[in-house]
């Protein structure tokens, strides 16, 4: 009787919530409270009162637009989540968003929405469990034991992006990965069988899965059973629960339920079909009951795992290393020097490594391009479903995967997880990389093959654009390194910026060695090369850095004086006062910027009277060195372009 007065609690405060805003999503609700109950009820191990517990169970509704849903059983279990904070859904600087938000509203592990990529940063963060949970095994306990649950829908399985994570979850065997399948059969457009009729189950068998079927959504006992079987299982688990979309309503198993307020007329009949006599956003007197049952439960449970954790931390040694992962700790790289002309691509690797020597918790890799990314820490063993402790990852040749993964480490806490690949193909990862930045999260990428100078592999592997979509993505920042030294200024930089992603953008052809670059590249912008008085600035960066210092000695043979300004990252420039940023770019002075990629994004610094070298083309098939000059992106054209700039 209590779990089902509790699941209709559930299902009346989520369809008031969107009643109110006239906006939402009930068709969800309705049909999937009773296994986000079972999960909560009878599994979970959190703490409302301790929400950031790093051991606790991790919920990621994935299905993201059932957001009331979610916010109902915060509510409902004692998080940060008032009646008030509900009956304010989806409104203006409410903490109940459309959409999940983690850092918004207490109790939410990630943001969703975007569907597939909430099941996929679940494997993420079952990676970073089981990778804590390994290195800090200790006669046989961890003090990282937890399972990730995750609620998902027909729209997720059916995004490309969660066939990618599950293959990868499947071939680590991350057995403490439970996920929960709503399988109504019902998106916007109506039945799946438009355009889904796969066997999903047969699908996850494939990938390597635990699979099971409960043929009753609304039976509790079934539900709980499948899970307990999934929790025995030596891999994850992928449950299938068949539901009815607005389950209780006029709307039931209608398209029309997922999202549409169901209006007043009908949200009355639903309550008449639960028998249910309360109030809009009124619960019965046994749900507080329920919640402070459920709060000393979280409490006790915590309680334990404090006493455990200080008889672990009675061996100093386990304290230290506790200390280097989820401490504040932001330890001095060793100041690197370099000594020849190296890709940008090799000289990042060098910086990489000595990250990996005073960073134990650096953990990640590439998407299948390792040796051409340089992105393997040296001395550092695999991580795999034989080796938990390794921290080395083979993502497979699944960039999104890879991208949203990074996402649910950095979520989990503990890890400074990263990604390799080729700038290029950023495209893939772009709408994870947009979480990582939305969350505020702290995950690096190393992207490699930056320009035209891939050279042979064509347009295809050339990136034009790939630069102005990463910097035009709100908490973003990005670095286009000039050498080995803005590469560790970089890297620098990046471990101290906690609430954002870092992308490094790094070359395959060498680069000439630098004489002046230096820790100013953490200011974004800075000269490298300055005369008196100057007639033009020439702004730079990565490898066209010395295209603009060869630009301005010829200059000078001219009589034309020009500042050479390495420009690494124009998010880190936008950071500084007005007095640095005019000390670098004053005022009224003529520019030039070369850089070999798309002109769109540079005119904020140039103007529209300012030069630029660069391409608004795709490139072509060639030698490096030839492709450049094709495209006529060379020191003697910067000196036409400022010649041309100076005669306006």
């Amino acid at each position: 009787m209590k779990d089902q007065l509790i699941i209709n609690s559930l299902r009346m405060l989520s369809i008031d919530a969107v009643q109110a805003a006239n906006s939402g999503h009930p068709g969800l609700p309705l049909g999937a409270a009773p296994m986000a109950y079972t999960i909560w009820n009878r599994f979970m191990n959190t703490n409302p009162k301790q929400s950031e517990w790093i051991n606790r169970d991790r919920f990621v509704l994935s299905a993201g637009h059932g957001s009331a849903l979610l916010y109902s059983l915060l509510h409902v279990h004692g998080f940060d989540v008032s009646i008030e904070d509900i009956k304010n859904f989806r409104q203006i600087d409410s903490k109940t968003p459309g959409h999940p938000e983690f850092g918004h509203t207490e109790g939410v592990d990630a943001t969703t929405g975007p569907l597939g990529q909430g099941l996929s940063m679940a494997v993420g963060m079952a990676m970073a469990e089981a990778h804590l949970n390994a290195v800090f095994e200790k006669d046989g306990e961890s003090l990282i034991d937890h399972y990730t649950y995750v609620l998902c829908s027909d729209g997720d399985v059916m995004e490309g992006v969660t066939n990618e994570a599950s293959s990868l979850a499947g071939t680590l065997k991350l057995k403490k990965l439970i996920v929960v399948y709503d399988s109504n059969q019902i998106s916007i457009e109506g039945s799946t069988d438009l355009a889904f009729n796969e066997n999903v189950l047969k699908r996850y068998d494939a990938l390597g899965w635990h699979t099971l079927t409960v043929e009753d959504g609304n039976d509790v006992e079934a539900i709980a059973k499948a899970i307990e079987e999934a929790k025995q299982a030596d891999k994850p688990s992928m449950i299938e629960v068949k539901t009815q979309i607005g389950y209780g309503s006029p709307r039931v198993g209608l398209a029309k339920a997922h999202g549409e307020p169901l209006g007043n007329d009908l949200v009355t009949e639903t309550r008449g079909y639960f028998k249910w006599e309360h109030e809009a956003f009124a619960l019965p007197e046994e749900v507080g009951v329920y919640r402070d049952e459920y709060i000393l439960r979280g409490e006790k449970a915590y309680q334990e795992w404090e006493e455990k954790r200080q008889k672990f931390f009675e061996d100093e040694e386990y304290k230290n290393l506790y200390d280097q992962y989820f401490g504040d700790a932001n330890p001095k790289l060793e100041a690197l020097q370099f000594e020849k002309a190296m890709a940008s691509r090799e000289s990042a690797s060098v910086v990489l490594q000595e990250v990996a020597k005073h960073y134990p918790n650096l953990f990640g890799g590439s998407a299948d391009l390792g040796p051409s990314n340089k992105s393997v820490m040296n001395d550092r063993d695999t991580f795999s479903a034989e080796n938990y402790a390794g921290s080395n990852v083979h993502f497979g040749i699944r960039e999104f995967a890879m991208t949203a993964a990074l996402n649910g480490m950095a979520l989990h806490g503990g890890l400074k997880p990263y990604g390799a690949t080729f700038l290029v193909f950023s495209d893939y990862m772009k709408p994870a990389m947009r979480l990582a930045a939305l969350m505020g999260q702290q995950v690096f990428y190393i992207l490699t093959h930056d320009s035209i100078g891939v050279g042979e592999d064509g347009p295809t592997h050339q990136p034009i654009e790939h630069l102005a979509m990463l910097r035009s993505i709100p908490n973003m920042t990005v670095f286009r390194p000039a050498d080995g030294i803005e590469a560790q200024m970089a890297w620098e930089y990046a471990l101290g910026h906690t609430d954002g992603p870092t992308a490094f953008v790094l070359s395959r052809q060498k680069m000439p060695l630098q004489e002046n670059t230096g820790d100013g590249a953490k200011k974004g912008a800075y000269i490298i090369d300055d005369v008196e008085n100057p007639d033009v600035l020439l702004l730079s960066t990565g490898t066209e850095v010395h295209l603009a210092q060869e630009a301005a000695k010829t200059l000078k043979e001219d009589g034309i004086a020009a500042r050479v300004i390495s420009m690494p990252s124009f998010e880190v420039f936008e950071k500084q006062d007005e007095e640095y940023k005019e000390s670098i770019l004053p005022k009224g002075m003529k520019r030039v910027a070369v850089e070999a990629a798309t002109s769109f994004g540079w005119h904020k610094y140039i103007g529209f009277d300012g030069g630029f070298i660069g391409i608004d083309t795709f490139g072509a098939s060639g030698p490096g060195d030839a492709v450049y000059e094709k495209f006529d992106i060379t020191a003697d054209a910067v000196v036409q372009e400022v010649k041309r700039v100076l005669e306006k």
